[in-house]
């Protein structure tokens, strides 16, 4: 006999996406994107930011390389990938499956200040690393300060507190 626990909040959640897919563009509500759709799962990712990159870390473990895709399109990060179940004929009944299994999609829109064409991967641990470098143009810069323009006198005034 299975057990299995019993979660409101996903019962209201599949109850609202079915009347979603029955009556979304009938009350001229734009539907999901079809690749959202097709998506089973969705990994973890972290989003940082620093001075002169993004960093996007997303959570893949038992992944191999070849079995993730990265795509820049439209100014759209896509990260796209399947985890099949491995069905073994070797007399394995499963009590419990718990982990992920099946297509994910995971799109993010790209800051204009990324230099598209600098973009990289890393695949390690099952963490999946892109860098998004940040164009040079759109780097903070400091601007020095000088008192006068060049080959003109300039006049100090004093102000003081009374």
């Amino acid at each position: 006999m299975n057990l299995m626990r019993w979660d409101p909040y996903r019962e209201i959640a599949s109850l609202q996406d079915r009347f979603n897919r029955a009556f979304g563009s009938a009350l001229g509500r734009p539907e999901r994107d079809d690749e959202m759709n097709l998506a089973a799962w969705a990994p973890p990712v972290d989003i940082a930011e620093e001075k002169d990159r993004i960093l996007i870390t997303a959570e893949l473990p038992g992944f191999k390389e070849d079995q993730i895709e990265i795509q820049t399109e439209n100014g759209m990060l896509t990260l796209r990938g399947e985890r099949k179940f491995e069905k073994e004929s070797d007399g394995r009944s499963y009590h419990r499956v718990e982990r992920s299994y099946g297509q994910f999609v995971r799109s993010f829109s790209l800051p204009n200040n990324v230099d598209r064409e600098k973009i990289k991967a890393d695949f390690a641990d099952g963490l999946l690393r892109v860098e998004l470098p940040k164009r040079e143009d759109a780097k903070p810069r400091t601007i020095r300060i000088t008192s006068g323009t060049a080959g003109k006198k300039t006049e100090t005034i004093d102000v003081k507190a009374k």
